[in-house]
């Protein structure tokens, strides 16, 4: 038998890298996290176009700016969330307390469905306003790539962030689990790696 503590998860050990990078939630983060990267870049980047007898720039889609504005609010706020997300998911095996980590699942899995739902909000919006863009108002076709790659990932956004909700409540049946087995035999060692 080691010496470490018992406890959800032997709080305290050391980190393991190669671990933390192969779990499917990590993955799935920086996956989500590389697409939110594409979305807000790719319209701050070329989002924006004039006519030839303008000076104001104008939304590409359908010079809407709230189509923009929603793209980029939505990709960075996504961005910083993936980031935070993956910091818990790094500190995780480090909480001792089984409802600690059931309320780090539960966060989880509302922030995860709620940016599925955003990115499929912001994917039906791009893709509503890019249909609707009319051909006199982006004559040399500019910046056409760079909104078909928004609204692709956001498309693809949709179901990276709706898997994470399927990993999280993986991951809450474990912890109930635990909860569970921790009530019927309380001087028993953790499951739980």
């Amino acid at each position: 038998m080691d010496g470490g503590a018992f406890g959800a998860g032997k709080a305290g050990g050391a980190f393991d890298p190669q671990a933390f990078i192969r779990q499917p939630q990590t993955i799935l983060r920086f996956v989500s996290w590389v697409f939110s990267i594409v979305v807000f870049g790719s319209i701050v980047n070329e989002g924006y176009v004039n006519r030839v007898d303008e000076v104001e720039e104008h939304c590409i889609f359908n010079r809407n700016h709230n189509a923009c504005n929603y793209g980029i609010t939505v990709g960075v706020l996504a961005f910083l969330s993936c980031l935070l997300y993956l910091a818990l998911d790094a500190y995780f095996p480090q909480i001792s307390s089984v409802k600690d980590r059931k309320k780090a699942v539960l966060s989880d899995i509302g922030v995860s469905a709620f940016w599925a739902f955003l990115w499929f909000v912001g994917f039906c919006f791009l893709t509503n306003q890019w249909q609707a863009s009319k051909p006199e108002d982006n004559p040399l076709n500019e910046g056409g790539d760079a909104a078909r790659a928004a609204i692709t990932f956001s498309f693809f956004s949709i179901f990276t962030w709706g898997f994470l909700v399927f990993l999280a409540f993986r991951r809450l049946r474990d912890i109930n689990f635990q909860e569970e087995y921790n009530t019927l035999f309380p001087n028993s060692p953790s499951l739980l790696p």
